[in-house]
Formats: structure tokens, C-alpha cells, sequence
């Protein structure tokens, strides 16, 4: 009897893959379709309200570019921006090569037909240069990049206007102040008579602000705890009331950059504790083998590590676990949207993002006030060019360098390291903080159950704080 039962369980899962694989192949064929009439129905407003095409990854072709030697052939130079040396690991592919059969024929047709896109036939100015006798080969990039790094390096604009479609509040489009400098919600030990003694760097997850971690586990540490520690909590570049320029690639390189002027300089730090989550682990971990006498402890919660297996494009990998274009679980369903669609998810920005002060008025009403609303504020508080780019860049782009980071804090670093993960997390499956131990085997893994990505701290905000605090405690002895 339970052997049959097994066999029908088994029989209904399978079947219900199928059908999700079906229905995904056809919903995500539509959107396809329809993320390419955004296109250009976005080529048309932004031309009639802003005079220029905003630059997009639809139709952008590919450009040659040199390497400088043959032994850093991860170092490259852009001929009309000479004087700006980038690295090839910090643009991911993704950005300009996501697989749809809808696109590629109408690319292919357009592109005949020499529609006048910027990227189907790029100018002269932006031909690559001629490589050289002692290349050994040619390295590509997409023109739409060149186009963004072009505006970057003219100078023409200081302080790049937001897109129409963008928020222009001051919270979301700071005008004031440093153009990177990002926002650091500061607390330092309430009496005043003594510094104190150690310093905590917080980093929030995708879409999200510093709020993630000042509205929770900020409002729970003990007494003690808050007496030695100074806590800074920072909003990443793009995100809430951070900077969000519009020539800016947001890079992995960009985002640690601007946390190291931001927090490391501004509050004169010299040795840290980490905590971040999601998004801001990989950022964390960048950040720690930059610093590697610096940190004391590392705790990373939910990370989005996935072991590329070998042979394997480790960005494209990573892209499809992360968004595998399917319609359930939902969580996973918006994941693919966002990572996918570039311009469905910039209708997604345009609809919430910018009028986030009419959602914000509608759910406190909805709510008579009763619910904060500091997710909120996280999730509408950025612009649709830096989450893209942070979204294909970091977690995509970081595909091996993450792996690099995790032997270099194995290897280098002696500090403890904890994990923390929901076991009913659908974004990002427990498996990747095991991956996580696999490469540091003195990291603690702990999987809370009953928990998923955002209920890990949401809801346990003081058993976190709790166990915080321990790993501190810890890092001393």
C-alpha cells in the first residue's frame, strides 16, 4: 500500500514538473514578445520627453576591445576612454545575452533592415581599437556598455538627471551632498563618555535599505551590546537614500568602492564585524578579503552561492538558477521577470518605484497605520538602471569570483564565520549556504526552520540580535 502510494506521490510530481515546464515555456514566450514592444514603446517616450534614446541590451552588438598584456588578461581599455581601466570580470554577459528565440529573429530582421538603433550600427565613435601584434586575442564587449562608460568619462553632466520614469523625490534621487557618497544610518554608544570599542557594518539584500536591519535587529541588541558597539548600517549604491547615478555600472568593484569611501574612510574604521544578507553577501565577502586584518567576523545570511560546475558559463549558470523562467513558486516566477525582462521589470520600476508616495499613502490607509512599512520603503526606494545592472553584475557576474572570495577567507583569514538560513526559502534553495561550508569548512551553518528569505530576520528579529551578539561575543576570545 505506501509502496503505491510513493509511486502515485511520485507520479503527481512529475507530472505537475511537466506542466509547470509547459505553462512556463508558454507564458515566458509572451513575455518575451511583450518585453520587446516595451522596448519600443520606451524608445518613443524617452526620445519625446528626454531628446535621446535611453541606451538598452535589446539590439546593442557586440564591440572588440584589446587586452593590455598578455599576462592581465582580465585588464582592458576602451579607445575613446583611455584614461579608464576596467576589468572584464565586472560586466557580466547577462547584461546583453539572455537566450530568446523571439528576440534573435526579430534582432536578426531588424538589424538587416538597419533599424536605427544605437547598438544595431554602432558610429565611429565607437569603433574599438585595433589590436595589437603582441595580443594574443580580442576580448568583447556590448555598445550599450560603451555607451553608458562614454557619458560617464565626458563629464558633460556632474550629477546625471533621473530618467522620467524615475522617482525625482529627494529620497530617491538625492541632489545634495557627495554624488557617491551613500547613506550610513549611524549608532554609536547612547552615553557619550567613551568611543566605542568595535565597529558592526550591516548590508541589506536586493531591493532592500539599511531600514532591513535598523527597524529589526538595531531595536533589539542589549544594552551591553550597544555600549561597545558602533553600529553603521549603509544603503547601497542605487538603493534607498543612496546615490543612483545613471552612468554608473554597479559593478561588485563599484559597490565595495563605494563602502570602503563611505563607511571604511568617512567613520575612520579599523577592524569590523560583518553582517549581511542576500545580495550584500557577496558584496560582504568582496569586501572582507580586501580587508582581510580588518574583519573579525563574517555573517552571511541566505547567500546566493552556486558552485559553477566545470566547463559550465558560470554567469549564465548562475542566471538560470536563479531565475529558471518558471511559474511557480511565484517568488521564483517574479525572479525571472526581473532578471529576464528588461523593460518589463523597468514597467514594474515605473509603476511602483515612482509613484511610491501614492502606494505608500493607500497601504496606510488599508492598514490605519498599524503595519511599518519599512520593506516598503526599501523595495520602492531605487531606480530601475542601478537594480538591473546590480542584479546582472553582482549576483550574476560575480559567478567566480565568489568561489575566489571564499578560498581567500578560508585560506587568509582566520576569523568565524556563521551562516544563517530559512529552510522554506524559495529564492534561494538552503543549498547554497552548504556550498558556503563546503568551502570554509570551520563556517557554522544554521538553518532556522519554518523561515524563508526574509522571515530569517523579519519575525526573529530578537533571536537574531541574540545570536548576533554570541558570534561577537565570540570573535574576542
Amino acid at each position: 500500500m505506501s509502496s503505491g502510494r510513493a509511486a502515485l506521490k511520485s507520479a503527481l510530481m512529475a507530472a505537475g514538473r511537466v506542466a509547470n515546464d509547459v505553462l512556463g515555456f508558454l507564458v515566458f514566450t509572451l513575455l518575451d514578445v511583450l518585453d520587446l514592444l516595451l522596448c519600443f514603446v520606451y524608445k518613443l517616450a524617452d526620445y519625446a520627453v528626454d531628446a535621446h534614446w535611453k541606451p538598452c541590451y535589446c539590439f546593442s552588438s557586440s564591440t572588440g576591445i584589446v587586452p593590455v598584456d598578455n599576462k592581465s588578461r582580465k585588464i582592458f581599455a576602451l579607445s575613446m576612454v583611455s584614461s579608464t581601466m576596467l576589468r572584464l570580470e565586472d560586466i557580466s554577459d547577462t547584461l546583453f545575452s539572455r537566450p530568446s528565440v523571439v528576440s534573435d529573429v526579430f534582432r536578426t530582421v531588424f538589424c538587416k533592415l538597419k533599424v536605427i538603433f544605437r547598438g544595431c550600427a554602432p558610429s565611429s565613435s565607437f569603433a574599438p581599437a585595433q589590436p595589437t601584434r603582441t595580443a594574443t586575442c580580442t576580448f568583447i564587449i556590448n555598445s550599450t556598455i560603451i555607451q553608458i562608460l562614454q557619458r560617464k568619462v565626458s563629464g558633460h553632466e556632474p550629477r546625471p538627471r533621473p530618467s522620467w520614469s524615475d522617482c525625482p523625490c529627494e529620497s530617491c534621487s538625492p541632489t545634495s551632498g557627495s554624488p557617491d557618497a551613500l547613506f550610513v544610518h549611524a549608532e554609536s554608544p547612547k552615553d557619550g563618555k567613551a568611543a566605542a570599542e568595535e565597529d558592526v557594518l550591516f548590508i541589506h539584500g536586493f531591493i532592500s535599505s539599511s531600514a532591513f536591519w535598523t527597524e529589526t535587529v538595531f531595536r533589539h541588541l542589549s544594552e551591553g551590546a550597544r555600549a561597545k558597539f558602533r553600529l553603521l548600517a549603509v544603503d547601497l549604491l542605487g538603493f534607498g537614500k543612496s546615490p543612483k547615478p545613471a552612468d554608473s555600472l554597479y559593478t561588485l568593484r563599484e559597490h565595495v568602492d563605494a563602502i570602503e569611501r563611505s563607511v571604511l574612510q568617512r567613520y575612520d574604521v579599523k577592524s569590523f564585524h560583518l553582517v549581511a544578507h542576500s545580495l550584500g553577501s557577496l558584496i560582504a565577502l568582496a569586501l572582507a578579503v580586501k580587508h582581510p586584518a580588518a574583519v573579525k567576523s563574517i555573517t552571511i545570511l541566505a547567500p546566493p552561492f552556486f558552485p559553477v560546475p566545470k566547463g559550465v558559463p558560470g554567469t549564465q549558470y548562475v542566471l538560470r538558477r536563479v531565475a529558471p523562467r518558471r511559474v511557480w513558486p511565484l517568488i521564483t516566477f517574479g525572479s525571472s521577470v526581473i532578471c529576464w525582462y528588461e523593460h518589463i521589470s523597468r514597467t514594474v520600476c515605473l509603476i511602483l518605484c515612482k509613484h511610491h508616495r501614492l502606494w505608500e499613502f493607500v497601504f496606510k490607509s488599508v492598514t490605519r497605520n498599524r503595519v511599518r512599512t519599512y520593506l516598503m520603503d526599501g523595495f520602492f526606494c531605487h531606480a530601475h538602471h542601478g537594480s538591473w545592472h546590480t542584479l546582472h553584475n553582482v549576483i550574476c557576474g560575480s559567478a567566480g569570483k565568489v568561489e575566489e572570495h571564499l578560498d581567500e577567507v578560508r585560506d587568509r583569514m582566520s576569523c568565524d564565520v556563521a551562516v544563517f538560513h530559512g529552510r522554506e526559502d524559495e529564492l534561494l534553495p538552503v543549498e547554497c549556504s552548504y556550498a558556503v561550508k563546503a568551502k570554509i569548512p570551520r563556517a557554522r551553518v544554521k538553518v532556522v526552520e519554518g523561515k524563508d528569505h526574509i522571515s530569517i530576520v523579519v519575525g526573529r528579529q530578537k533571536a537574531f540580535a541574540g545570536e548576533l551578539e554570541e558570534i561577537w561575543r565570540n570573535a574576542d576570545k
